[in-house]
C-alpha cells in the first residue's frame, strides 16, 4: 500500500516578522509619497521661475523702450538745434538797477521787440572768399538775408530803460562738428563799422589768420566791454558768416561740418571804464 506523502507544515509568522513586513510597506508608501510631494513642489518652482522670467522680460522691455524714446527725443532736439540754432542773439544780465533795460528787434521800429532772436541757418554751403560777398550787407535789409554760401543777419539793440548804460557783448561758438570752425570767418558790423574774426592758425594758436582778428579764446569769437548806449539809443548789428576758401584748413575733412554760435548782451556793471 503506497504511503501518502505528508504535507510540509508551514510555521505561522511570528509577531516580529509581521511587524517588519508592516514597516517595509510603510517605508515604501512613505517613499512613494515623498516622490509625489517633490514632484509637486518642483512643478511649483518651475512656475515661479517662469513668472519671474516673464516679469524680468517686461521690465527689460520697458527699459529698452524708454532708452529708445530718450535717444529719439535727443535726436529730434539735436536736429532742431542744428536747423534753428546756428545763430542765437539774446539779452543776458541786466544788472541790479531796475532803470536799465535792453531789448532786441529785427526792425528799427522795434515793433517786434524781444529778448532773444534767431538768426536762422544756411544749409549745403561750400567755401567762398570774402571778395565774393556782395557789398552793403549791413544795409541790404533787416532780419535774415542769407545768400549763396553765407549767413547774413541784421538786428537792432535798444536801451529801453530810463538811464544811460554801458553794455558788454560776447559771441561764443556753442557747437561744432568736423572742425568746421577752423575755416570759418565771422564778420560783425556795428553801426556800419566792420570787424572780421577767425580762429587762430591751426599750426600756432598764438598767430592770427592773415585776413582776420583771432578769436578771444578757444570758444569766444570776441568780447567787447562798456559800449555806451543812451536812453532810447539804438545800435545796429549785422552778422555775416562763411567758410573761407583761402584758409589752409579749408579741406575735405570739414565737408558737411556745422557751426552754432550765440551773441549775448549784458549790462556792464563797471560804469567807470572807458567805452
Amino acid at each position: 500500500m503506497p504511503f501518502r506523502k505528508k504535507n510540509k507544515q508551514v510555521d505561522a509568522p511570528t509577531p516580529e516578522e509581521v511587524a517588519k513586513l508592516g514597516d517595509k510597506h510603510e517605508l515604501k508608501a512613505a517613499k512613494d509619497h515623498k516622490s509625489s510631494v517633490y514632484d509637486h513642489f518642483h512643478a511649483q518652482e518651475n512656475a515661479v521661475a517662469i513668472a519671474k522670467a516673464k516679469k524680468r522680460k517686461r521690465i527689460y522691455g520697458g527699459i529698452l523702450a524708454a532708452l529708445v524714446f530718450t535717444l529719439l527725443v535727443m535726436y529730434i532736439i539735436s536736429m532742431l538745434l542744428t536747423q534753428w540754432g546756428d545763430l542765437v542773439i539774446s539779452i543776458g544780465d541786466l544788472g541790479d538797477d531796475s532803470g536799465k533795460s535792453l531789448m532786441l528787434s529785427e526792425s528799427a521800429s522795434f515793433d517786434d521787440a524781444a529778448v532773444k532772436l534767431n538768426g536762422g541757418v544756411v544749409k549745403d554751403v561750400t567755401n567762398i572768399t570774402k571778395a565774393w560777398l556782395p557789398k552793403g550787407l549791413d544795409t541790404e535789409k533787416d532780419g535774415q538775408h542769407n545768400g549763396d554760401n553765407y549767413l547774413a543777419y541784421t538786428f537792432y539793440l535798444k536801451n529801453t530803460g530810463t538811464k544811460d548804460l554801458k553794455y558788454n557783448t560776447t559771441m561764443t561758438i556753442t557747437g561744432v562738428s568736423k572742425s568746421a570752425d577752423e575755416a570759418v570767418r565771422i564778420q560783425i558790423y556795428r553801426n556800419g563799422k566792420e570787424s572780421t574774426y577767425a580762429k587762430a592758425s591751426f599750426k600756432d594758436r598764438k598767430v592770427a589768420e592773415t585776413d582776420a582778428t583771432k578769436w578771444a579764446d578757444t570758444d569766444d569769437v570776441f568780447k567787447t566791454k562798456n559800449s555806451s548806449l543812451k536812453v532810447g539809443g539804438v545800435d545796429k548789428f549785422t552778422v555775416v558768416m562763411w567758410i573761407e576758401g583761402n584758409d589752409a584748413e579749408c579741406k575735405d575733412p570739414i565737408r558737411g561740418g556745422t557751426i552754432r554760435s550765440q551773441m549775448v548782451f549784458d549790462v556792464a556793471q563797471d560804469e567807470t571804464a572807458q567805452s
